[in-house]
């Protein structure tokens, strides 16, 4: 099968490549700057139709894998016309792309497509994006739904893993980071999540790509928790002082973007279709945890 992976050099992008050149499949791992670790380095440009083209047309893709996006919450707040232009007219050139090929489109949204006033949200609730990277997500999803491609919108919460992104730590490395070096760090209490282990995800991922699942579907992790619990727990799974840990509040944290109180994703519906099911947050940091020390 011939995969084609936007923001292959991304956390996520970078997991999807490396499974799918495990399996076999001929994988074209699309990047702007950074080149990819796994896969065949394809250079796209998603703001770029021509050059969104001319990668279809290199790889032949049957499965498209669209992780790319500007996804800092921050970030798409101060720039909005970047954010615009590459997570929603991106995504739309991506889109229309997979349908001109024939290829069936896997599109990774967001928790942040909620306004997160009661949490565990399901597949077919009402969107409230309450910051414009959400906004950017629910109009990305609304251009992949028109746009007439085979597809999956896939809807996932807060990604960590055992590798870092070319931009950044995703939380779980940087709460161990902040451990291990022994200084007090600020964790906030009032914002609640779905954490996802990326190893399960991109399971997931593919097993619903493999079986052709469409429409849209929430997969993530089975727990929900607070940001500070979450790092209570890789504290614990790790074995490190989870009183250097000082519970803080969003509003005390001065970001430019309001965040969600409760954006967690009810993964009901895939665990009920799926064999690679949501774990539970303490399998995935007993997993992750093997994963770093070999």
């Amino acid at each position: 099968m011939n995969v084609l992976i936007t923001g292959a050099s991304g956390l996520l992008g970078g997991r999807i490549a490396e499974q799918a050149e495990s399996r076999g499949d001929l994988v074209f791992s699309g990047y702007l700057t950074h080149q990819p670790a796994f896969g065949y380095p394809t250079r796209m440009d998603i703001a770029n139709m021509q050059s969104v083209s001319e990668a279809f047309r290199r790889a032949r893709p049957d499965l498209v894998f669209h992780t790319a996006a500007i996804t800092g919450v921050d970030r798409c707040e101060r720039d909005r016309d970047l954010a615009l232009q590459v997570n929603v007219e991106g995504t739309r050139s991506v889109a229309q792309a997979a349908r001109d090929s024939g290829s069936y489109l896997v599109f990774l949204s967001s928790d942040y497509v909620f306004d997160g006033s009661r949490g565990l949200y399901k597949e077919e609730d009402a969107r409230n994006p309450i910051n414009f990277l959400g906004k950017t997500k629910a109009l990305a999803e609304d251009a992949v739904k028109s746009s007439g491609a085979r597809h999956l919108i896939v809807r996932t919460s807060f990604i960590f893993g055992s590798r870092a992104s070319r931009a950044e730590e995703n939380f779980a490395l940087w709460a161990i980071r902040k451990l291990r070096s022994h200084a007090p760090f600020k964790v906030v209490v009032d914002q609640f999540i779905t954490p996802t282990y990326d190893w399960n995800l991109v399971r997931m991922l593919f097993e619903a790509a493999d079986r052709g699942i469409e429409g849209t579907l929430h997969l993530a992790g089975a727990t929900r928790v607070s940001k500070y619990d979450f790092a209570f727990s890789i504290a614990k799974s790790f074995g490190l002082d989870w009183e250097l840990m000082i519970p803080t509040s969003m509003g005390d944290v001065g970001w430019a973007a309001r965040r969600p109180v409760d954006s967690s994703l009810d993964t009901s519906r895939a665990r009920a279709i799926l064999v690679n099911k949501p774990m539970e947050l303490s399998e995935s940091l007993r997993r992750l945890r093997e994963e770093m020390r070999e």
